[in-house]
């Protein structure tokens, strides 16, 4: 929308010049801004509709984070926050792009956040690599000899807390999902933050198989896959049977470790049920042990989904629309 400013002639009377004068010098003396006023003392509400970049400093280093403000936010009342972690050699402003978490933003009036990971030196393969990861569980990945793993956890917990001074957060109503490297970033974020996240997604990343980790909160989360992802599968025309995901859960090499692993961190059932559609994506679901409607732990596997984020251009099912409507049944006690 263009903005058209009108000029107004404005008379003052003798005297008010002074007055004028001393106003100015003293806002040109304390520092006087144009922000808008908040109802909470600590926001400072530096921000603009649509997309915003900051950057913060962790134990020395300059980290960057993207903010989507829907242009229906309103700094009165408490909005939802959700997090969107990048894959390998991706950043926070490729997601912003093209996640279509901005887009679910807009539509739900919630605050998305799109974080980069650092640059590391690895070894991948045998070769060497410099490129963008999250720094996840150790055994990942091979770092180069001499780089120092950076604390991403400390970052993310930090990017929060500035949120919190910029924004009304609903603080019960913090969500986060993640793509592959950001998927298994998602699943250290389920165990190390979960005292402050209400539920997360990992998509075509995740945890550690045949692992029990001790979390801060057990939460619901959501493990995604493509029965097409070559990374996972090992190769490119290589898929996953749709027919065969049920019984493939509890011996394929890819599900049942990952099932063990959630299950026990988790605490939930070893028995799920099935539901969904063959033909676009099946959906197992753990339910809590003991029994507890505030979490769950579901698998889904996705019909013809590559190793990518779907975002209804490069799969027909738009990823951030289907985790925001599980997400959002979940708040934080």
């Amino acid at each position: 929308m263009k903005r058209t400013n009108h000029k107004k002639q404005v008379f003052l009377f003798p005297g008010t010049w002074v007055f004028v004068l001393l106003a100015f010098g003293w806002c040109w003396l304390s520092g006087c801004t144009s922000e808008t006023e908040s109802t909470d003392p600590g926001v400072t509400q530096d921000y603009q509709t649509g997309k915003n970049y900051y950057t913060t400093e962790v134990d020395g280093d300059v980290r960057e984070y993207y903010v989507h403000v829907p242009s229906g936010y309103n700094p009165n009342g408490p909005t939802p926050v959700v997090f969107m972690l990048h894959g390998t050699s991706g950043d926070g402003e490729r997601f912003y792009k093209k996640s279509g978490w901005k887009e679910v933003g807009e539509d739900e009036n919630i605050l998305t956040v799109y974080p980069s990971s650092w640059r590391y030196c690895i070894i991948d393969g045998g070769k060497v690599k410099n490129t963008t990861k999250w720094h996840i569980y150790p055994g990942s990945f091979e770092f180069c000899a001499g780089e120092k793993p950076r604390d991403d956890i400390k970052f993310l917990r930090q990017v929060i807390a500035e949120l919190r001074e910029r924004f009304n957060v609903d603080r019960k109503r913090i969500y986060l999902a993640g793509f592959s490297s950001g998927g298994a970033m998602a699943g250290r974020c389920a165990v190390e933050m979960s005292d402050v996240l209400a539920a997360v997604v990992e998509a075509s990343g995740t945890l550690p198989k045949d692992t029990t980790f001790v979390p801060r909160r057990k939460l619901p989360v959501m493990f995604q896959l493509g029965n097409s992802d070559d990374l996972w599968l090992g190769g490119p025309n290589v898929s996953i049977p749709m027919g065969a995901f049920d019984s493939l859960l509890s011996g394929h090499f890819i599900f049942n470790g990952l099932v063990s692993t959630h299950v026990n961190t988790f605490g939930m059932a070893t028995t799920y049920t099935m539901s969904g559609n063959p033909n676009t994506a099946l959906i197992a679901t753990y339910s809590a042990e003991p029994p507890d409607p505030t979490r769950e732990f579901k698998l889904v596997l996705i019909k013809g989904l590559e190793h990518n984020y779907p975002n209804g251009n490069n799969h027909p099912l738009k990823g951030a629309k289907i985790h925001w409507d599980w997400m959002k049944q979940f708040t934080l006690p």
